[in-house]
């Protein structure tokens, strides 16, 4: 291996990187907020990039049909919760209209335009639209109920979401896999590196998210609750942060980053129904690197991983999953033998 192989490797690694640092900080999110190992995160990866895909063909993707369902699912949960609190049926439908609310008005304007042909940009921000909504959705549906359970039972309905989400994506989008068009045609040769549009929009469009999330925590009021939620739930309980808006908000943000991660994604790779998994599981790594509640140590772990992922290709391609996830190992080790044994905390 020469300098100039092991700079396009380098460059790869921290191109990949850059998609798994979103990811473990959406699981690192997630967890220090809910408790939740939030295992579907790399479904809305795939949902988005193939969300993009339909769109490009002029048809109406089969997303928008999966989030009208969740929709009306999710309000008649929220009506019913309500009617049942304080039995007052008024309440209780303004409950249910203001759930259904948003997903109705994204998913009537999807309908609208994905026989258009608007231009990539419109797509990507329709795309970016409909499975943001799936976030808050999917909590209401399978955690908001069970928010005061034990980590391990989030866990055991977190795989059964996957699955669910899984099975409903081969449904709705098929075993056929897609490829959206790059962004940005560029070619920038540097030396022996090449750099691509696409490469240059997932670096800034990576860092950018990242920013916007530090000030998002840092300055802005429901940041904060956010992050008085994962110090200490009852506390921030008591001092009238509701953990449902804080949980469905997570999810939000979640699906959000999820998104726009396909969509970076999506001309690089060819992205099928269940692609999600994969990649969902190495911003997963990364996560648990920094602990699962450190967003500098998961990004810092994110990109340990995309470069260990590129360079493993290149020796072992065979077996650079393996390697990937091999990492895990002695992190868990380390972590266990630092940090004595405790009973599960509730």
């Amino acid at each position: 291996m020469d300098f100039s192989i092991a700079s396009i490797l380098l460059l790869d690694g921290i191109t990949n990187g850059a998609i798994y640092a979103l990811l473990g900080l959406a699981t690192v999110l997630v967890f220090t907020v809910t408790r939740i190992i939030f295992i579907p995160q790399g479904e809305f990866v795939a949902y988005g990039a193939l969300t993009l895909a339909i769109l490009q063909t002029g048809k109406i993707p089969g997303t928008v049909w999966l989030l009208i369902i969740m929709a009306l699912l999710a309000s008649l949960m929220e009506g019913v919760a309500r009617w049942r609190h304080n039995g007052h049926a008024g309440r209780a439908l303004q409950a249910a209209l203001k759930t259904l609310a948003f997903p109705a008005l994204i998913s009537g304007l999807a309908i609208w335009a994905a026989p258009q042909q608007f231009p990539m940009g419109v797509q990507a921000a329709l795309s970016v639209a409909i499975v943001t909504a799936f976030g808050p959705l999917v909590y209401r549906v399978a955690y908001q109920s069970l928010e005061a359970a034990s980590p391990l039972v989030l866990l055991i309905v977190s795989v059964g979401v996957h699955f669910a989400m899984t099975g409903l994506g081969l449904l709705f989008f098929g075993a056929e896999g897609f490829r959206n068009p790059s962004f940005w045609d560029l070619r920038l040769a540097l030396g022996p590196i090449s750099l691509s549009g696409q490469m240059i929009i997932t670096f800034t469009m990576s860092l950018a998210l990242i920013v916007m999330l530090w000030l998002y925590f840092e300055r802005s009021l429901r940041g904060k609750a956010l992050r008085a939620t994962a110090v200490n739930r009852t506390g921030a309980r008591l001092m009238g942060i509701s953990s449902h808006s804080a949980g469905q908000l997570t999810f939000l943000l979640a699906a959000l980053i999820g998104a726009l991660s396909g969509l970076l994604i999506g001309p690089t790779t060819t992205v099928y129904y269940d692609s999600g998994f994969l990649i969902g599981l190495k911003g997963f790594v990364a996560a648990v690197i920094g602990g699962l509640s450190s967003y500098p140590g998961a990004l810092l772990g994110a990109l340990f991983v995309g470069i260990v992922e590129a360079f493993g290709a290149f020796w072992a391609s065979a077996f650079k999953e393996v390697i990937v996830f091999t990492l895990i190992l002695p992190v868990l080790l380390a972590r266990s033998l630092r940090s004595g044994h405790s009973d599960e905390a509730h």
